[in-house]
């Protein structure tokens, strides 16, 4: 009895994995502020972004860049495909595309977690592999990506199906072994459907 209620808990926070993931699919604008402690300068920008759906053949192709085995459920996996164009209050513009998947490992009671596979990552244009943890409770997306220089924490929040808010913080990449604590970069983030 003890082991069918724990796969219902599984399977509940799966569900609501991939819930966040299908109210998160469709066109969203997001205003952001960046902080640079290392500069002391702030800078605001506005980013529209498309979210879609990748087929089983594109999320094959997101695990062959990236070197990582296929798991056997892949076409029930999340995978997407995100276009975003920023400018920033300077009037300079970013425009990024790239396709990514979410691979589930494990559970800790509610949180799932497990790898974030990209074909292009946002600080270095090659693909690479990141962590996730989600929280169903509180509908936060969790990822960390370590970069040559920096080790990124980003955390999306799904407030309702209209609105998420959004928090970046960049660490200078410690040594081996060694625990995060230099701040170089902190972003906010009000992201509203279209």
């Amino acid at each position: 009895m003890l082991e069918q209620k724990h796969f219902e808990v599984e399977m509940d926070s799966l569900q609501k994995f991939q819930q966040f993931f299908d109210l998160c699919v469709g066109t969203w604008v997001t205003e952001r502020t960046y902080h640079y402690l290392a500069y002391q300068d702030v800078e605001r920008s506005r980013t529209e972004f498309v979210i879609q759906p990748i087929t089983v053949d594109r999320k094959a192709q997101v695990l062959s860049d990236n070197q990582y085995a296929a798991p056997p459920d892949l076409e029930r996996l999340p995978g997407y495909y995100l276009n975003f164009e920023t400018v920033s209050e300077k009037g300079e513009r970013v425009t990024q595309s790239l396709n990514m998947l979410f691979v589930p490992e494990q559970q800790e009671a509610s949180i799932v977690q497990g790898d974030y596979l990209r074909d292009r990552a946002y600080e270095e244009s090659r693909p690479i592999v990141s962590q996730f943890r989600f929280n169903p409770e509180n509908r936060e997306l969790l990822m960390t990506t370590t970069y040559t220089r920096v080790v990124s924490v980003d955390s999306i929040t799904l407030v309702n199906p209209q609105l998420r808010i959004r928090k970046i913080f960049n660490y200078r990449r410690p040594t081996e072994g060694e625990p995060m604590q230099e701040v170089v970069l902190v972003g906010f983030g009000v992201e509203q459907k279209g």
